[in-house]
């Protein structure tokens, strides 16, 4: 009997290592797609991340929040839910990523025009310069959508606890007023039960492309 097991296992190995690849082959060709991530604070880069939810593994999601867009409007939750969106943080004064990553916000728009359970929302870092009259000013200037996208101002603290404790989103600025922070290029994207289910890089055209595959993937997920 060991001689047997012996005499077969050079090719009990072949056979493992060619179904292997088979399997793998076979994955390409029906491109089976993975479940998107449910990020959780312990997940994401510590300096992201409120010191009292770093260690938070489970539970996680986005906050209630009252804010006021582009057009004087209360945004709340309520007005996404049951949706998919894509968050992030910016200023209207900023010269360097923001123009870049409003440009890609755009593009987004444009992309899933015809898919109105995906929606946007930018929080401003720097609400005491963004008013309501400016970010209308913005917003004219980059074509945003009303109907699909919102350009949000507020509370300071409100929007620091958000980036930090929600979106996972900003870094401190030490030494400055606590509730002071940069912003990062992150997009987040959040599904419908307001849980965070990718990060992108939203400088970047490729990540961009990433995201909109990413979202098509939630849509199949939620129906």
């Amino acid at each position: 009997m060991l001689s047997f097991f012996k005499d077969y296992k050079y090719f009990a190995i072949v056979f493992l290592i060619i179904s292997i690849i088979i399997m793998a082959v076979i994955y390409n060709i029906l491109n089976v797609e993975k479940p998107l991530p449910i990020y959780q604070p312990a997940m994401v880069n510590f300096e992201l991340v409120d010191s009292t939810i770093q260690h938070q593994k489970k539970y996680h999601k986005i906050a209630d929040f009252s804010l006021t867009n582009q057009n004087g409007k209360t945004v709340t939750q309520a007005d996404y839910e049951n949706k998919i969106y894509v968050a992030d943080f910016f200023f209207t004064t900023c010269q360097t990523i923001c123009p870049i990553m409003t440009d890609h916000m755009v593009y987004i728009q444009k992309e899933l025009k015809d898919e109105p359970d995906v929606m946007l929302l930018s929080h401003t870092v720097t609400p005491e310069i963004d008013s309501v009259a400016q970010l209308k000013k913005y917003a004219l200037k980059k074509g945003v959508d009303d109907s699909r996208w919102n350009l949000v101002t507020g509370d300071k603290k409100q929007i620091y606890d958000l980036a930090r404790k929600s979106y996972l989103a900003v870094k401190d600025i030490e030494g400055f007023d606590p509730y002071d922070m940069i912003h990062t290029e992150n997009f987040m994207l959040i599904d419908k039960k307001r849980q965070i289910r990718g990060f992108y890089d939203g400088t970047k055209p490729e990540e961009i492309k990433r995201l909109i595959a990413d979202i098509h993937i939630l849509k199949k997920d939620s129906e």
